[in-house]
């Protein structure tokens, strides 16, 4: 049983941390220490590795907590009736920073948990006190791209024919495709490889992603009510967008700086949507300043 509540296993000789929140277990990767508390929120189909970079740089001086969610690829099936839509995953995360008890809270989201992450600013930001979104879904970008849209559609299949369809994504060629991860990252494929083990080996988790993609990507407008929201947290925001995304267009990281009340812009060059993977060592530094001087 680990100090905070939850417990802890041994996962690939590292120590990872389970949580029971309303969805069911969630797992998650706190390096512990007294220093600033970080929160990393991934996307679609990924889990809390997005950020083993980042977090590699920031673990020094500050505590970092990665969970991953019930995005598919998470570790545990949840629970039947779970929704999954953006919104609710947004309570769960409320609920994970209550479980652990968590405050002043720097909030990063990138991709779908940047998405995740404005939800909660708008309706749960009690204890976050900054927030950084690194190239993520806004206003009307749902689904997202080339990429969201293919796996809109293929959350239309059955969790059956939905592995079908994934497994096509053990052949890296396949992988590097625009439909698939290739506009995501340029560096990561490593990543976006192990991502997609739960889903081929898991029927349960399989079927936990057909549901969380049909009810994430279902609600076209969910983006847009969240960034009338935004006005309303009065609080240092740091939003970091890759220059030559193809996925999330760079204007609406203009726009979400403008939107947050203290929002500041920064692009991030040689990089596409998964900023963690492909230029982790500049976003740890861009988010380490900004907790030492968020104005």
């Amino acid at each position: 049983m680990s100090g905070d509540g939850g417990t802890e296993h041994e996962l690939d000789h590292e120590v990872e941390h389970e949580v029971e929140l309303s969805a069911g277990t969630v797992a998650y990767r706190d390096t512990g220490g007294d220093g600033p508390v970080v929160v990393l929120l991934h996307g679609l189909l990924m889990d809390s590795s997005l950020w083993d970079g980042p977090v590699a740089d920031l673990a020094a001086d500050h505590r970092c907590l990665a969970p991953t969610l019930p995005f598919g690829a998470h570790r545990h099936p949840v629970r039947a009736d779970a929704d999954l839509s953006l919104p609710r995953v947004a309570v769960l995360v409320a609920e994970f920073l209550d479980a652990l008890d968590l405050r002043d809270v720097t909030l990063v989201g990138n991709d779908t948990g940047g998405a995740v992450a404005q939800l909660l600013l708008g309706t749960r930001p009690e204890r976050v006190g900054r927030a950084v979104l690194a190239s993520c879904e806004a206003f009307d970008n749902i689904p997202p791209g080339l990429t969201g849209r293919t796996l809109a559609l293929a959350g239309r299949l059955s969790p059956g024919l939905f592995g079908l369809f994934m497994q096509q994504l053990r052949l890296r060629a396949v992988r590097r495709l625009p439909i698939a991860f290739g506009w995501l990252t340029r560096r990561g494929d490593p990543a976006t490889a192990r991502w997609i083990r739960p889903v081929l080996e898991q029927p349960e988790i399989r079927r936990d992603a057909v549901r969380v993609l049909r009810a994430a990507l279902a609600d076209r407008e969910v983006m847009v009510r969240a960034a009338e929201q935004l006005s309303g947290f009065d609080r240092p925001a740091l939003v970091v967008w890759a220059h030559g995304d193809r996925v999330m267009p760079p204007e609406h990281g203009r726009r979400l700086a403008e939107v947050l009340p203290q929002g500041r812009l920064v692009e991030v060059d040689d990089s596409y949507t998964l900023i963690p993977l492909d230029q982790p060592t500049e976003l740890a530094r861009l988010i380490r300043e900004f907790i030492a001087k968020p104005e």
